[in-house]
């Protein structure tokens, strides 16, 4: 089973949660404040993280963003605010998913579930074998992407989104197929995420090469990857 990292400060929440997972045999280590979960997390970089975005010293936000400097392991974002705002620009810091408080741990679990399938999806898909287009290598055995020989790390979603996208250039992807490819079917989003996670992927290959220009947006219908 996986190893689990849970970060809160709401210490109710981190022992609760963490019986409720670790009766599904999931193992399971929290921290406080991200400050803390930051050391602990480079030091044994689990295979699934959940962090609250309110917490003293560091919060949510911070951690992900510091994190993703150096690693791309899926993360939930928990929160107890109600605005769509936070949503957006977690997911835009490259978050898997995002879940509001008060929420029940059956959602949590089976969210945990969902992203950890989608992880394991780019290595056991059929289509695992290396999808070279142009100036794009991506290779799902590995999780590896490059662009003209350099590395752009991608989260999970991200990775699935490009990976749908790449397979069949010059044909368009919905926004639907695109949730399809990159959520587990149990798992709601609308179509400001897929967005998200685009305009993300825009930002990285463009941080490697300013003149990216691969991933088309046709209007009213969806995305498609430009046909080299």
């Amino acid at each position: 089973m996986a190893n689990i990292v849970l970060v809160d400060d709401d210490r109710n929440i981190l022992t609760s949660v963490s019986m409720a997972l670790e009766a599904e045999g999931y193992t399971v280590t929290t921290y406080t404040d991200g400050a803390a979960a930051l050391v602990g997390l480079n030091q044994s970089p689990p295979d699934i993280a959940v962090f609250d975005i309110k917490m003293p010293r560091m919060d949510g936000m911070e951690l992900l963003r510091k994190l993703r400097e150096t690693q791309k392991l899926p993360v939930i974002f928990l929160t107890s605010k109600d605005e769509q705002v936070d949503e957006i620009l977690g997911l835009s810091m490259g978050a898997d998913d995002f879940i509001r408080k008060p929420f029940s741990q059956r959602l949590l679990l089976e969210r945990i579930k969902a992203v950890l399938r989608r992880a394991d999806a780019t290595n056991d898909s059929d289509e695992s074998q290396a999808i070279i287009r142009g100036k794009l290598r991506l290779d799902p055995m590995r999780h590896s992407c490059l662009w003209d020989t350099k590395p752009v790390t991608l989260t999970v979603t991200e990775f699935l989104i490009l990976q749908a996208l790449s397979q069949r250039p010059g044909f368009v992807k919905s926004r639907d197929q695109l949730m399809d490819a990159a959520y587990d079917d149990q798992v709601y989003v609308d179509d400001r995420t897929i967005d998200s996670h685009v305009k993300r992927l825009r930002k990285k290959f463009k941080s490697v090469d300013d003149s990216f220009d691969a991933i088309e947006t046709l209007y009213g219908v969806g995305y498609r990857y430009r046909e080299q």
